[in-house]
């Protein structure tokens, strides 16, 4: 009979490594934990040790178990690697030196993303205002989001923003950068032009559209002076203050009208498509250089190639220019819509959601129920918001791959 091959004997130097690389892991992830339990906060447990340990003991112990939990199976899985490698120089000297590399991220990393994390995910399932001891409620705060209008509104308020701006910021990037690929003069001089809205503070522009929104702003005499010229009248629009939806307005050409209740069939409102458009003001000229730069990549050879064969220059474009720009309209794609779901910035300085919560968004729904804008401070019910945008956005995302990347060649 064949001899059965003998497992290599381990050293008790190695036995002794992994030991104390168990004790670490679990030592620094439970610190990391104790650092982001959820307590009572006031001023006095800030300055105490004493005081925040004794919080600790009293409202974060299933969340250090739970920590804990992890920690071991982590510290098992970092015993067993330096086990396996402790005997062995070479493989000791790259394990030592690599994780050396990376202690300072990992420990930011773990401390300031994963803990924070952790902490966000726990609370959301409790009942937690910061001030306050955090009560377990299991899944109530999911419940509540989908059955709260509010939430409902933001999702739907959301969901017509990143479809229009993603597409329409898509086509115009696409669009500007066969333009700026051309030969022209003073071509540098436009690609800075068109590329500086990029570069420019989001507050800032913001607050210039803002000013240009307004009733009395120049969105409105510029359209009044244009149809002057024809003998016709405009009445000014408040931009950022008209609820009223697309589908409502072109209801009302036919004199009919959408009753309240029916809400959700209005369409996106004026002022929602007044953030749409300052949005993709500011986003197309970044998506606009990324194309720039793959229609560069493009060899002229396929051009000549298709020029030979007959191809007029639309018929270049749509079969040789946009089939090879597949891999970065994916990419834009999915950077679009990753950016549209967690619009923020643009509603809190230019809205604040309204009018009517017309302008709403999930971002700024967590945000003004988990600091208590409006309310309470609710951080629990506003880290399950959180965790259901990030679930939505996942899922739309992994779609959008799955349906324009397929049969597609990434790079």
């Amino acid at each position: 009979m064949q001899a059965q091959p003998t497992r290599p004997k381990v050293s008790g130097r190695a036995n002794a490594a992994a030991l104390i690389a168990f004790a670490l892991v679990v030592i620094v992830l439970m610190v990391i934990a104790l650092a982001n339990a959820p307590v009572k906060t006031n001023p006095l447990i800030a300055r105490s040790l004493e005081l925040y340990l004794e919080q600790v003991r009293l409202t974060a112990v299933p969340f250090l178990a739970a920590v804990g939990v992890v920690s071991v199976i982590i510290g098992l899985y970092a015993a067993r690697a330096v086990r396996r490698a402790w005997d062995k120089p070479g493989q000791r000297k790259e394990l030592l030196a690599g994780y050396g590399f990376i202690l300072p991220y990992l420990l930011v990393t773990l401390t300031f993303t994963v803990g924070v994390l952790m902490f966000a995910f726990y609370i959301s399932f409790t009942k937690y205002g910061i001030f306050t001891e955090p009560e377990w409620v299991g899944l109530d705060n999911y419940r509540r989001a989908f059955t709260t209008r509010t939430f409902i509104q933001s999702l739907y308020n959301v969901f017509w923003f990143a479809l229009i701006v993603t597409f329409t910021q898509t086509a115009l990037a696409i669009a500007l950068a066969v333009l700026l690929n051309a030969p022209m003069r003073f071509k540098q001089f436009f690609r800075t032009i068109f590329y500086a809205p990029s570069v420019t503070s989001s507050v800032v522009i913001t607050l210039i559209f803002v000013w240009l929104y307004l009733k009395t702003g120049y969105i409105n005499y510029w359209i009044a002076t244009f149809l002057g010229w024809f003998g016709l009248t405009w009445a000014p629009i408040d931009w950022l203050g008209d609820p009223r939806g697309l589908f409502q307005i072109m209801a009302a050409w036919f004199g009919t009208s959408i009753p309240p209740e029916y809400w959700y069939l209005r369409g996106p409102s004026i002022a929602l498509m007044s953030l749409m458009a300052m949005n993709i003001f500011t986003t197309v000229p970044t998506f606009m250089i990324m194309f720039l730069a793959a229609l560069q990549d493009i060899n002229p050879v396929v051009y000549e190639a298709a020029a030979i064969d007959g191809a007029s220059g639309w018929q270049q474009f749509w079969k040789v220019t946009l089939p090879l720009l597949r891999p970065i309209i994916v990419l834009v794609l999915v950077l679009g819509t990753i950016g549209t779901l967690q619009v923020f910035d643009q509603v809190y300085l230019a809205t604040s959601g309204g009018p009517l919560g017309t302008t709403l968004t999930p971002v700024y729904e967590v945000f003004t129920r988990a600091l208590g804008r409006l309310g309470p401070i609710e951080m629990g019910y506003g880290s399950a918001l959180a965790f259901i945008l990030a679930v939505i956005i996942f899922i739309i995302t992994y779609l959008q791959r799955r349906i324009v990347e397929r049969g597609t060649q990434l790079y």
